[in-house]
């Protein structure tokens, strides 16, 4: 029986996620704040709700995807009724597994994970590290619960931070770029709609040329690039305008702001 404590986007994402993988309805419950979100989640999904306390003593596996402020209160809530053989997996930005393990107050085994929003499309990237006491069993549950949704990657801890701002917050970077191209387009006279249609195919072609080549990135992208050509002009603006630098910075910024929020 698999627990999700905080059904919100994440936390429903997975939920889906779960169920096209082929679990079955009553082999996931789900917690959640509100009776009306309760109620849609049965309608939708057809699983059990139940109160936080209710899953802690009654799931195998707890995936704790609560925001990283609501964490505390959520591990004061379950702690009495966690036992050591639970699996708990957090979902949690910036929450370190020796924060969890430390509330919870046994030695139960604990592996944090970093997933992103494509896990809705079964297209995510989720990274996962091992608390003090999860063990190679532990990891490969984690990793058998995400990888029908997406690709898993195990990362030392200390990498979770840099995770959660590249990938975690990445699926945004690449709206926000296609929003930036697609604006562009109408500038030259496209229409909305085509120009969306354009930027849309040639991210995704371009994502899994890069994914399937094999090829670094650089050839790739010098494939493109014609001595005095048009890809040349465009990356030119691009380094005049700083944009590599302010991509570093960016990502920088979200991994310092993932730290604030653990910290409360």
């Amino acid at each position: 029986m698999i627990a999700i404590l905080g059904t919100g986007k994440m936390g429903e994402a997975l939920l889906s996620g779960l169920l096209r993988a082929g679990l079955k309805p009553g082999d996931i419950m789900a917690t959640t704040r509100r009776a009306e979100r309760a109620q849609a989640l049965r309608d939708a999904y057809g699983v059990r709700t139940v109160s936080n306390a209710e899953a802690a003593k009654s799931a195998d596996t707890l995936v704790l995807a609560v925001k990283p402020q609501d964490m505390a209160t959520l591990l004061a809530e379950i702690a009495p009724y966690v036992a050591p053989e639970r699996l708990v997996i957090s979902a949690a930005a910036g929450i370190t597994t020796s924060f969890v393990e430390q509330r919870l107050g046994v030695q139960v085994p604990v592996v944090r994970v970093m997933s992103n929003t494509p896990i809705k499309f079964d297209e995510a990237m989720s990274v996962i590290s091992a608390g003090a006491h999860a063990t190679e069993e532990h990891l490969k549950l984690t990793e058998g619960l995400l990888e029908p949704v997406g690709k898993v990657l195990r990362i030392p801890e200390s990498q979770q931070d840099a995770a959660t701002a590249l990938s975690g917050s990445g699926p945004a970077y690449f709206f926000y770029l296609v929003e930036a191209m697609v604006d562009a387009g109408i500038l030259l006279g496209m229409p909305r709609a085509a120009a969306l249609d354009m930027v849309t195919q040639s991210i995704v072609g371009a994502a899994v040329m890069l994914r399937d080549s094999g090829e670094h990135p650089v050839i790739l992208r010098e494939a493109v690039t014609s001595p005095g050509g048009t890809t040349i002009a465009a990356i030119a603006e691009l380094e005049r305008h700083s944009v590599r630098a302010a991509f570093l910075a960016a990502i920088e910024a979200a991994r310092d702001r993932g730290r604030q929020l653990a910290s409360g």
